[in-house]
């Protein structure tokens, strides 16, 4: 006789059903609102009209982005942990430096929408910039993520209160990381080719790691644990 499936695992599919909507849902009114930012700028359309288009309650837009920044810079995808998390991610025997080199350097390779590489970044770009909240979170977003890396590179090397050298390395991690976005936006505004972004973003990370002194390649190796 077929088993009748237990309330634990049909509680589980419904919960599993519930997110696929929820997740559903809010790539739907990111996506709508995204279009829309980019045909009229950030600045000109309401929350109220991404609700519209997108065929949800303007209260239902708010429960899944707090501001209407986060439309565009959704915080589980522009978080201010991004390279303290690749850092403590890292294997033994890498650097602090080398975890982030390699992770941007896999990103690009596959051609990833968190370095913006993605279809249609070159006019999304354009339009972030030109938007003077958008233009001061990125900022803000780059400032968090050394100030997050520094205070992990604290942590994990002892360093002694005052010493700059954790700041110094996490500022030269986080130079490299802007770098590397503002020549693929740079070269993506500009109309040039994904193939042909990816390989002179590969170019420019390789010759940045040959200017960075070996105090900063070498800084934070993690150890055998």
């Amino acid at each position: 006789m077929q088993s009748t499936p237990s309330l634990q695992s049909a509680s589980l599919f419904g919960v599993g059903l519930r997110e696929r909507k929820r997740q559903e849902t809010v790539r739907r009114i990111a996506d709508t609102a995204l279009r829309m930012f980019v045909d009229r700028g950030f600045e000109a359309v309401t929350i109220a009209e991404v609700a519209e288009a997108a065929d949800v309650a303007v209260n239902t837009v708010y429960n899944h982005f707090r501001v209407k920044e986060d439309l565009v810079l959704p915080p589980s995808e522009a978080s201010a942990g991004r390279l303290a998390g690749i850092v403590r991610a890292r294997g033994t025997g890498v650097s602090a430096a080398h975890a982030v080199l390699d992770h941007l350097r896999g990103e690009i390779r596959q051609r990833s929408r968190s370095i913006g590489l993605s279809p249609g970044f070159g006019r999304v770009l354009p339009m972030m910039l030109a938007a003077p909240t958008l233009a001061a979170r990125l900022q803000d977003l780059g400032q968090q993520m050394v100030a997050e890396l520094a205070d992990l590179l604290i942590a994990e090397t002892g360093a002694a209160q005052g010493d700059p050298v954790p700041g110094l390395v996490a500022a030269q991690i986080g130079w490299v990381h802007s770098l590397l976005y503002g020549e693929i936006g740079k070269r993506t505004v500009g109309g040039e080719a994904s193939d042909d972004i990816a390989e002179a973003a590969l170019t420019l990370l390789d010759a940045v790691e040959g200017l960075l002194s070996e105090q900063v390649l070498t800084y934070a190796i993690r150890k055998d644990t």
